[in-house]
């Protein structure tokens, strides 16, 4: 169903018998509904956004390493562990809140999915655009010097794709009702 073309009440029998998180679930914010996003506000969804996906993708690079593999299936369990690491964060964040488990992993993904894979296709297509980066080993300083490159890169083409889908009340605008 579309967003903008659904009465959030039409599938409610009884008005009175939603709560205020059943309303919120639905992604209607203040965010969606006019207040101003400000690049700051994306800025910040990004950088935790690249926390996370920087723990998973060090992480599967070192494991990847340490088990001689090959370049692809390293890359594919650095990628998975970004993911992995990208939405325990919001995981984390949203159970401490409060919410329940399996609600926490449907918001985790709503508002992380685009940007951790905004941020990894950018930041491995860098990596790959680098001459040497993908065979540099982790004691290179062209493996580090590469990897900060393409985070700084992928952090700075995210940042506008966050502050989009805050101004529509996805993305990171889901999770932040929870800090409240």
């Amino acid at each position: 169903m579309q967003h903008g073309t659904h009465d959030p009440h039409a599938s409610h029998a009884t008005h009175g018998t939603h709560s205020a998180h059943d309303h919120e679930a639905h992604g209607h914010d203040a965010h969606a509904q006019g207040a101003p996003v400000t690049w700051a506000m994306a800025a910040r969804a990004t950088l935790h956004c690249l926390t996370g996906c920087a723990i998973g993708e060090v992480l599967g690079m070192v494991i990847g390493t340490a088990l001689g593999w090959g370049t692809a299936p390293t890359m594919v369990l650095a990628i998975a562990l970004a993911f992995v690491f990208g939405y325990s964060l919001t995981l984390l964040a949203v159970v401490r809140a409060g919410l329940g488990l399996r609600a926490a992993i449907g918001v985790a993904l709503a508002a992380d999915t685009l940007s951790i894979a905004v941020m990894e296709l950018v930041d491995n297509g860098v990596l790959l655009l680098v001459p040497g980066a993908m065979e540099a080993h982790l004691t290179d300083a062209l493996f580090w010097g590469a990897l900060a490159i393409a985070f700084a890169v992928a952090f700075a083409v995210t940042t506008p794709v966050n502050r989009w889908m805050i101004g529509r009340g996805k993305g990171h605008a889901v999770v932040h009702q929870y800090h409240h």
